[in-house]
């Protein structure tokens, strides 16, 4: 990959490709890979600073994300990608095969939230539901097919999908005074299934499939969808930084190996492994 357009020989350097990379935990993934010395692809909707593809006022876009991957000397192609149009998703993996060669690991961690997130049953919209389930699983499905083959055929290679305790619990309350929507959570429940399928299918062939789940994670987005503050008063946030350097560990240590097909609670790892200082 080149700084400006991406386009050169394929490089023979390791080459991460994040979605949601614009800001956090996506971002924070990103930049605790290039630490660990991938090249990043940095995907997401925002391309520019200024306000979500939504045109939600929040920080953060794919160029801003690239320029801190590349503060750390590494290289970095930004590519808008959205999980709702499946030509941008083939585009950005076709054009980062072009320029890199292949793809090391890949970390489905975008998400579509939309009104549905947080309501309540009977009153969420099924179409909004169709849209969820099409931007937080079928997508990452796709993308995930699209990627799979070249590191099967390489021997090596990490998916890490970013699931959530949402997809893994009942809330502790209804949506809106403290827990989250039926939509969300059952789209992370779809997501979590796929990885043990995956190492069970694919045993031995020197790649790994994980599930991530983050934790309670102090995201811009999260603070959109918390503003007044409910689910903060029953979770202790920790930084992005924290599910970030474990994304880093799993991509880059053969230690990780041992928790192909599980799923990774990011926190409790960070602690017990001293990935990142202790936030509580």
């Amino acid at each position: 990959m080149t700084q400006s357009t991406g386009v050169e020989t394929p490089s023979t350097r390791a080459v991460a490709f994040v979605t949601g990379a614009s800001r956090g935990i996506g971002k924070a993934a990103a930049i605790a890979l290039a630490e660990r010395g991938f090249d990043v692809v940095v995907t997401a909707r925002t391309t520019v600073e200024g306000q979500a593809a939504d045109g939600t006022p929040v920080s953060g876009s794919i160029e801003t994300t690239a320029r801190e991957v590349r503060a750390k000397g590494r290289q970095a192609l930004p590519i808008r990608l959205d999980l709702l149009d499946r030509k941008s998703i083939d585009a950005a993996v076709h054009q980062t095969l072009d320029a890199c060669g292949a793809i090391d690991v890949l970390v489905n961690n975008g998400i579509y939230t939309g009104p549905a997130t947080m309501e309540r049953f009977l009153e969420i919209d099924e179409g909004e539901v169709a849209r969820m389930f099409d931007a937080n699983v079928l997508a990452q499905i796709h993308l995930t097919r699209l990627v799979l083959p070249q590191m099967l055929e390489r021997g090596s290679g990490a998916v890490v999908n970013m699931i959530s305790n949402a997809g893994l619990n009942d809330p502790p309350a209804a949506a809106g005074e403290g827990g989250w929507g039926y939509p969300y959570a059952a789209t992370k429940a779809a997501l979590t299934r796929m990885a043990g399928v995956l190492a069970v299918e694919h045993d031995g062939s020197g790649v790994c499939f994980f599930n991530l789940e983050p934790g309670f994670v102090a995201t811009e987005a999260m603070a959109l969808y918390d503003s007044d503050g409910t689910l903060a008063k029953r979770y202790r946030a920790a930084p992005t930084s924290v599910p970030g350097a474990v994304v880093g560990w799993l991509a880059a240590d053969p230690a990780a190996a041992e928790w192909n097909g599980k799923i990774v609670f990011a926190q409790k790892l960070a602690l017990d492994l001293g990935l990142a200082p202790d936030w509580r």
